[in-house]
C-alpha cells in the first residue's frame, strides 16, 4: 500500500469515527464526513467555526473528538432555521455570529459529560495555538478577532481564555471591553435561550465588524500592508463558509396567481386524449430485447449485494404478524390447557404460552418515474437502479409497481388544437395529451416484467411532465389495493413543465398544483419521497432526497434510497 493510500485509508477512518459520535448526539442517522466537511445525505453542512474543521484535520486524536462533539452539540442544540432567519446579513457580521452560536452550543454540554468538555476545550486551545503561532495574530484586525473569539467562549462556557496568549489580550480587551461588555453579559445570561441569544450576539457581531472596518480604513489611510488582517479574516471565514456549497440546485417552484384565485381549482381542457399504456407495448420486441441485454450488462458490473439489499428493506417494510402460539414456555400468558401437569408436578415450570410473530412486509412500493425529455440523459442509470430494487423488493416480499409519465405530443398536441377551434377560452388548465405508463404492476413479479422495465431506455417515450396528475393517478392505483402500507418513490429531475399549459395559464400553473397533490397526500399520512435526480425536489417534498448519478453507480446509491425510507419510517 502507497503512502497516498494509507492516509486516504487513515482519513476516511477518522472520518467514520467523529460521523459515529456526531450520530450519537443528534441522533440522525444519515450525518457522515466526506473531505473533511461534515454532510446529510449529498449535502454539506456548514462548517459552523473554524476550530472544528481545524481539529477535524489535525493529527491531534483527542482535538479530533472535541470537533466531533461540537459539530454534534450544534446540530442536537441550535435550531438552523431560527438561526438562518436571525442571522445577520453582512458577511463579517454574519461569520461572527455564527461563531458565537457555536459556543453557545458547545456550553450547553450535559454537566456530567466531564470528557466532552475537555475534547472541546482541547480543540478549541489547540486551535487557538496553531492560530497564533501561524502569524494570525500579528495584524491589527487578526488580534482582533482572536481576542474576541478568546473572551466570547470564556463568557458562555466559564472557562478561562487560553494561558499560553493570555498577556497578548490584555491591550485589545481593555479597548473593547467597554464596547460589549453589556452584550457579553447577556451572551451567559441567555445561553439557553437561543433567541435571546442571538439579540446579544448580533451587538457583538456589528461592534466588531465596525471595528475591522476601521482598521481597514486606517490601513488604507496610511499606506500600511494589510497582509496579516487580510490572512486572519480570510481565512477565518473560508473555514466557517456563510452556507454551505450543496453541488445541487434547488427546484425553482412558484404559486399560480390564476389557481390560486380559481374557485374551481386546478383544471384540465380536455381527457379525450389521455391514455394509461403498458410501456412494452409502445416498443418493438427486436429492440427491447436490446435494451433488456443492455441493461444487464450495466447490472453484472455493479456487484450490488441484492440479498442484502433485500434484507434490509425487509427490516425497515416487515410488520409483525400473528402466528398462533408457542407452548411449553417458562414465561408468558398461562395455558390453561396445562394446569393438570402443575396437579401432577408441583415443580413444573413450563406452564405458560407466548405468542408467535412472523414479520410480514404488507406493503407496496410504487416507483413513478418522469419521463419527460431531460430525463433521458440519466435514465439509463435511473432503469438500473429500478431493476435492482425491484428485484430487492420482491426477495423482501414487498409488492412493487413501476410507473412513468409523460405526454403523447410537444407542445399540446390534439387537446391544444382543439382549444384552437373553440377560440382559445382563457386559463384553459392542463393543455396536453396525458401518457401514463405501466412498466410492471404490482401482481407482475420481477421475471416476468424484466422486458417491460427495459422499456424506460426507449427515448422517443420522453416528451413533457405533468407530475400533479401522474401523482394522483399513482395514488389511485395503490389505494385500490389492500396493503396495509403504501410507500411513493418519485424520480425526477426538474420541476413539472408543458410548454401548451404554461403559455395559456401561467408558468407555475403545473408546478403549483404539484406541490398542491403532494400536502394533499401527505396531510392524509400517505408515504411519498421525492428523489431528485442532480436536483434538490425539497420545494415539492418534505420527504426528499438528492441522488448523484453523475458518477459510478453502485452500493452508495441504493444505501442512501433505504435510508431514506428509513428516516420516512420513522416519523
Amino acid at each position: 500500500m502507497s503512502d497516498a493510500q494509507r492516509r486516504a485509508r487513515e482519513q476516511e477512518h477518522t472520518e467514520a469515527l467523529a460521523a459515529v459520535a456526531v450520530r450519537g448526539w443528534c441522533g440522525e442517522r444519515d450525518l457522515h464526513f466526506r473531505g473533511g466537511r461534515l454532510h446529510r445525505g449529498r449535502r454539506a453542512l456548514p462548517c459552523f467555526a473554524p476550530h472544528l474543521k481545524a481539529s477535524l484535520a489535525s493529527d491531534d486524536p483527542v482535538a479530533r473528538r472535541g470537533a466531533a462533539d461540537g459539530y454534534g452539540l450544534r446540530l442536537a442544540c441550535s435550531d438552523a432555521p431560527l438561526h438562518a432567519s436571525l442571522a445577520p446579513a453582512d458577511p463579517v457580521q454574519r461569520m461572527l455570529f455564527e461563531w458565537l452560536e457555536q459556543f453557545r452550543c458547545e456550553a450547553l454540554v450535559p454537566a456530567g459529560m466531564l470528557g466532552a468538555r475537555r475534547n472541546l476545550r482541547h480543540g478549541f486551545e489547540a486551535w487557538s495555538l496553531a492560530f497564533h503561532d501561524g502569524g494570525g495574530t500579528d495584524g491589527a484586525g487578526g488580534l482582533l478577532l482572536y481576542t474576541v473569539a478568546q473572551m466570547c467562549r470564556a463568557r458562555v462556557t466559564g472557562e478561562p481564555v487560553v494561558e499560553a496568549t493570555e498577556d497578548l489580550l490584555e491591550a485589545t480587551r481593555a479597548g473593547i471591553g467597554p464596547l460589549i461588555g453589556s452584550a457579553l453579559a447577556g451572551l451567559k445570561r441567555a445561553r439557553s435561550d437561543q433567541r435571546a441569544y442571538a439579540v446579544h450576539a448580533r451587538a457583538i457581531a456589528q461592534t466588531i465588524a465596525e471595528m475591522l472596518d476601521a482598521v481597514e480604513v486606517e490601513a488604507s489611510r496610511t499606506g500600511s500592508r494589510l497582509d496579516e488582517f487580510s490572512r486572519a479574516a480570510m481565512a477565518l471565514w473560508i473555514e466557517t463558509g456563510e452556507e454551505a456549497d450543496t453541488g445541487f440546485a434547488a427546484a425553482i417552484s412558484g404559486r399560480s396567481p390564476w389557481l390560486d384565485r380559481a374557485p374551481s381549482g386546478y383544471r384540465v381542457f380536455t381527457t379525450a386524449y389521455d391514455r394509461e399504456v403498458a410501456a412494452a407495448t409502445l416498443v418493438r420486441a427486436e429492440l427491447l430485447r436490446e435494451y433488456r441485454e443492455r441493461l444487464d450488462r450495466r447490472i453484472a458490473g455493479l456487484g450490488v449485494n441484492v440479498a442484502r439489499l433485500a434484507r434490509d428493506l425487509h427490516a425497515l417494510l416487515a410488520v409483525p404478524a400473528r402466528e398462533g402460539w408457542d407452548g411449553g414456555q417458562e414465561e408468558g400468558h398461562l395455558d390453561g390447557r396445562r394446569l393438570a401437569q402443575l396437579v401432577a408436578s408441583p415443580a413444573e415450570r413450563r406452564l405458560f404460552r407466548v405468542e408467535r410473530e412472523d414479520p410480514r412486509p404488507e406493503c407496496l412500493v410504487t416507483l413513478l418515474i418522469d419521463c419527460s425529455g431531460s430525463m433521458k440523459a440519466h435514465i439509463e442509470a435511473v432503469a438500473v437502479l429500478v431493476d435492482v430494487l425491484v428485484r430487492a423488493l420482491e426477495q423482501a416480499g414487498v409488492a412493487s409497481e413501476v410507473l412513468g409519465y409523460t405526454t403523447a405530443a410537444w407542445n399540446g398536441g390534439r387537446a391544444r388544437r382543439d382549444w384552437v377551434r373553440a377560440g382559445r377560452p382563457p386559463h384553459p388548465g392542463r393543455l396536453n395529451e396525458v401518457c401514463h405508463l405501466v412498466f410492471k404492476d404490482a401482481d407482475t413479479g420481477w421475471r416476468r416484467a424484466r422486458p417491460a422495465i427495459a422499456a424506460l431506455l426507449k427515448a422517443e417515450l420522453f416528451r413533457e411532465g405533468i407530475d400533479g396528475e401522474a401523482l394522483a393517478w399513482a395514488r389511485r392505483r395503490a389505494r385500490a389495493r389492500s396493503d396495509q402500507r403504501q410507500l411513493l418513490l418519485v424520480f425526477s429531475d426538474g420541476s413539472p413543465m408543458d410548454g401548451a399549459t404554461g403559455l395559456a395559464n401561467d408558468a407555475h400553473y403545473l408546478d403549483h398544483h404539484l406541490k398542491d397533490e403532494v400536502a394533499r397526500f401527505e396531510a392524509a399520512g400517505a408515504e411519498i419521497y421525492g428523489i431528485g435526480v442532480g436536483l434538490d425536489l425539497s420545494p415539492y417534498y418534505s420527504r426528499s432526497h438528492v441522488l448523484d448519478l453523475s458518477g459510478a453507480l453502485g452500493t452508495p446509491q441504493f444505501r442512501e434510497l433505504i435510508d431514506l425510507i428509513g428516516r420516512g419510517s420513522r416519523r
